[in-house]
C-alpha cells in the first residue's frame, strides 16, 4: 500500500520526536560504552597508566569577567564570593563591566573593597556580548573565566575550570550551573535537567560537546573572537572553538549555583530567548552541519538541531494527523495528542495558581519548553529579539542551599 503524503508527514513527525528525545540519548549511551570498553582493553593489552602521571600545579593567569546591567540586589554578594575563590590572588583579576545600569549597581560594586577588582562603567547599553568583548580586550590574562552577576560560585570552581588547559589542545571549559529553586519549580524540570547533564556527560566521553553556561565557563583568551552580536553567545563561542578543532570539555565538579526565575512569566522570557538564539545559530552557521567533523556535527544535529525543530514537527503530526483522522488509528493518535495537550493546560493552570504541576508536569513542560521554541523563532524571523538582556529580580543562593541541576 502506498504511503499517503500526510502518512509520511506524520510518520516523519512523530519519528524525529522520538529520536532527539529517545532514540539519540540511546546511541549516545552506546557509543559511550563501546569508547570505555575499548579504552578498557587497551589499557589490559598494554598496561599503560591511563592517568599520565602525577600532574604538576597548573595555575595560569585567570580574568574572571562579569557583565551587569541592573544587578543592585545581587552585585555586593557576587563581589564578596569572587574575593573568597580559592586561587592565587596575584594570578587573579576581576573585571566588571557595568552595561549603562539606571539602578543602584554601580554605587554598590564602588563600595567593595576587593584588591583585584577593576569596574568598568560603559555609558551605553550595549548587550552581555560587547560588554565581555571590551572586558577581554583589558586584560593579558591566559584564561577568561565568565560569570553573571547572580551566580555564586564555589570556592574551588575556578581551579577545576583551569586544570584542563594544562592540555594544550583544550579551548574551552563548561561548568556545571545548579538553580536554586525560588519554590514552586516543578519536579519535571529537575528531571529535566538531569537528562541534559546526562546527555552532557556521554557527549564530553565521547569529545563532542557543544555549548557551555553563560553563569560558569572558561575559554582560552587567545580563541576569544566574537564577530557578531549574538543573542546566546554561551552556546555559540564554544562551537566555533571547537568547529576550529580545539576541545571543548565539561567538567561537572566546577559548580555555579543561582536562583531560577521566580515567576513562570520570568521562566518563559528566558526560554523565548535561548529560542530565538538557538534559530539564530542555526541559520547563521551551516558548516556546524558538516558530517566531516564526524561526531561533534553527529551531536549537534541530533541534541540540537532536531531539538530546535521540535515545535515544527509537532505542529506537523497534529495537522496530518487531522487530516488522516477518519481512519479508526490515527483517531486514536488524534484523540491521545489532544489529552496530552488537555494535560498540559491542566498543569499551566495549577502552576498559575501556585501549586506544583504534579501529574500533570510531563506534557506541560514538555509543551511550554516547544512553545517558548515557536516564539523565539518568530522573534528572531521578524528581527524583535535583541541582545540586550532584562535583568529578572533575583537574590544569590545561600551556601548549603540545596540545588538542581541545568544543562543546557
Amino acid at each position: 500500500m502506498t504511503m499517503s503524503a500526510a502518512e509520511l508527514v506524520f510518520w516523519v513527525s512523530v519519528g524525529a520526536v522520538a529520536y532527539t528525545y529517545a532514540l539519540y540519548p540511546l546511541l549516545l549511551f552506546l557509543l559511550a560504552s563501546l569508547t570505555q570498553t575499548s579504552r578498557d582493553i587497551l589499557f589490559l593489552l598494554t598496561r599503560r597508566s591511563r592517568r599520565g602521571g602525577a600532574r604538576r600545579e597548573f595555575e595560569p593567569r585567570v580574568a574572571l569577567l562579569i557583565a551587569a546591567y541592573n544587578e543592585e540586589d545581587v552585585i555586593e554578594e557576587k563581589l564578596r564570593n569572587t574575593a573568597q575563590l580559592d586561587y592565587p590572588a596575584e594570578k587573579m583579576e576581576v573585571l566588571l563591566g557595568l552595561d549603562a545600569p539606571s539602578d543602584s549597581t554601580p554605587e554598590r560594586a564602588a563600595r567593595f573593597p576587593h584588591p583585584g577588582l577593576r569596574v568598568f562603567p560603559f555609558p551605553a547599553r550595549r548587550g552581555k556580548l560587547a560588554v565581555i568583548s571590551d572586558l577581554a580586550q583589558r586584560t593579558t590574562a591566559d584564561i577568561l573565566i565568565f560569570s553573571d552577576a547572580n551566580t555564586i560560585l564555589e570556592p574551588d570552581c575556578v581551579r577545576r575550570l583551569v586544570r584542563h588547559f594544562a592540555r594544550p589542545m583544550t579551548g574551552a571549559v563548561c561548568g556545571e550551573l545548579r538553580l536554586v529553586s525560588p519554590g514552586g519549580k516543578t519536579e519535571m524540570e529537575g528531571l529535566y535537567w538531569r537528562y541534559e547533564v546526562a546527555l552532557k556527560f556521554l557527549e564530553n566521553r565521547l569529545n563532542c560537546v557543544l555549548g557551555a553556561n553563560g553563569g560558569v565557563y572558561a575559554v582560552r583568551r587567545s580563541l576569544f573572537r566574537p564577530m557578531q552580536k549574538w543573542i546566546v553567545e554561551d552556546f555559540q563561542l564554544p562551537m566555533e572553538i571547537r568547529y576550529e578543532g580545539h576541545r571543548v570539555v565539561y567538567d561537572p565538579e566546577a559548580v555555579g549555583a543561582e536562583e531560577a526565575a521566580p515567576t513562570l512569566a520570568a521562566e518563559y522570557r528566558r526560554k523565548v530567548r535561548i529560542g530565538a538564539g538557538a534559530y539564530q545559530t542555526l541559520l547563521r552557521n551551516p558548516h556546524f552541519l558538516n558530517p566531516f567533523k564526524g561526531l561533534p556535527a553527529f551531536a549537534y544535529f541530533s541534541h540540537k538541531v532536531v531539538r530546535w525543530l521540535v515545535p515544527l514537527f509537532l505542529l506537523a503530526a497534529l495537522v496530518s494527523n487531522a487530516v488522516l483522522a477518519a481512519r479508526p488509528f490515527f483517531a486514536a493518535a488524534l484523540a491521545a495528542q489532544a489529552a496530552f495537550y488537555l494535560l498540559a493546560l491542566a498543569g499551566y493552570s495549577r502552576q498559575r495558581h501556585g501549586a506544583p504541576a504534579g501529574i500533570f508536569a510531563v506534557a506541560y513542560y514538555f509543551s511550554v519548553m516547544n512553545l517558548a521554541l515557536l516564539h523565539g523563532m518568530a522573534r528572531y524571523l521578524t528581527g524583535r529579539q535583541q541582545v540586550m538582556w532584562t535583568a529578572t529580580p533575583r537574590t544569590v543562593p545561600s551556601p548549603g542551599v540545596p540545588t538542581k541541576r541545568e544543562a543546557q
